[in-house]
């Protein structure tokens, strides 16, 4: 293996590591923020969603968000003569779909739920579909991290086979 052919497994590992926090971010909000929110009533629902919407906007949640998009394109790039290279760019083609759902559909629904009124109206306009496409960016992302991890099987393999053929083989 070559320097670059390390560095590109790290990138791919990186890239692997970014999606599964990403992916396991919206799994949480699918399985247990929102449905544990669901049982609040109206005022307290619209406080709390106005409260995550504030502090999500953080630099360690940004790194892994965008971090997941650009690490998996340039791992999509260093890997694109390799075998398992399909996986990687299906990944970066699902997770862009799911990164789209987000700026598309997600963030313009926390900003409307940031307008004045009252909180059972902002809550009838936010919630239904927030939970929605929600759970499309949480299945878009998870398939995007089983391509990852196929991929980094992949790389593995192809890592052992090149090491048990020895010096000869280059």
């Amino acid at each position: 293996m070559t320097r670059n052919d390390t560095i590109a497994g790290t990138v791919l590992g990186a890239a692997t590591l970014a999606m599964g926090l990403i992916a396991g971010s919206f799994y949480v909000f699918a399985c247990a923020v929102m449905p544990g929110l669901a049982r609040s009533d109206d005022r307290v629902f619209v406080e709390v969603m106005r409260d995550i919407n504030d502090v999500i906007q953080n630099p360690v949640f940004l790194l892994g968000f965008l971090g997941a998009l650009v690490l998996t394109g340039v791992s999509a790039w260093q890997l694109r003569g390799e075998p398992y290279r399909r996986r990687v760019w299906a990944a970066l083609a699902v997770y862009a779909l799911a990164f789209l759902v987000t700026v598309g559909f997600n963030i313009p629904l926390n900003n409307g739920l940031e307008g004045a009124g009252e909180p059972a109206d902002l809550r009838e306009e936010f919630e239904g579909a927030w939970v929605v496409w929600n759970v499309v960016r949480a299945v878009l992302s998870t398939v995007a991290l089983g391509c990852l991890g196929a991929a980094l099987v992949g790389y593995g393999r192809n890592r052992r086979d090149w090491a048990s053929a020895g010096p000869s083989a280059g």
